[in-house]
């Protein structure tokens, strides 16, 4: 099992910092300070994260964000000293899995590290009713594998993306609030604001959705939240 996290930052001392803290919890991590040679380490193989930084000196972080997800499914966490909403939800329509918004704590640091990491390894969620396999219409949902397959075509889903799809299905017909998917998906009690859930659902359905505006899988329920077809 891949167990190496790649840091793609220019911040030579933050980066110090980050792999020394992670270091001492366990994980092991290779530093890069520019997007080039971020790129040219990871396409090396054997990581089972990228922490990236949106403002690199020679790419723009959210071109290498597109350049990683287009080859991997690694879950990525998203660095920037920006606050502004459309950063967040731009990285995260791109595909990152989540974001810490500069300066931050180690503490946080290392909750939001460990708990992508859980998330991208559990094989089964033990959600009611959910078993290694689910089949709903032309969708197959394996746990235990981690893939989604729609009309016999594998649909190519960020670690992220697949937490959100699973739960909602182990959880059929159930309605969720865009806190509650937060809670369950993201296992954190940090306050996000609902764009974010949003921007997920959004580009999910694009994936698996034959038409993303009348969704057949994911539902919303206007004024409450979402639930997976139950009907389906």
């Amino acid at each position: 099992m891949k167990h190496k996290i790649l840091i793609i930052d220019d911040d030579i001392e933050l980066c110090r910092l980050l792999e020394k803290c992670l270091s001492s919890a366990g994980l092991p991590s290779v530093v890069a300070n520019t997007g080039s040679n971020g790129m040219a380490i990871f396409e090396q193989g054997g990581y089972c994260l990228v922490v990236l930084d949106v403002m690199l000196p020679d790419i723009n972080g959210f071109s290498l964000l597109e350049q990683i997800r287009s080859r991997d499914n690694v879950p990525i966490l998203m660095l920037t000293a920006k606050s502004e909403e459309n950063d967040k939800v731009k990285g995260l329509e791109l595909g990152a899995d989540d974001y810490l918004t500069k300066p931050f704590s180690i503490k946080e640091f290392l909750a939001r590290i460990g708990s992508l990491i859980r998330r991208n390894t559990v094989l089964n969620y033990g959600a009611p009713g959910a078993g290694s396999e689910m089949i709903f219409n032309d969708m197959i949902i394996d746990a235990q594998n981690r893939t989604v397959i729609i009309n016999n075509i594998d649909v190519k889903l960020t670690a992220k993306e697949f937490d959100l799809l699973h739960f909602l299905a182990a959880n059929r017909g159930r309605i969720f609030t865009k806190k509650q998917l937060y809670s369950h998906v993201w296992n954190d009690e940090y306050a996000y604001d609902d764009s974010n859930i949003m921007s997920f659902i959004s580009k999910l359905r694009k994936k698996i959705e034959a038409a993303p505006d009348s969704p057949e899988y994911i539902q919303t329920v206007r004024g409450v939240g979402y639930r997976f077809n139950q009907e389906v």
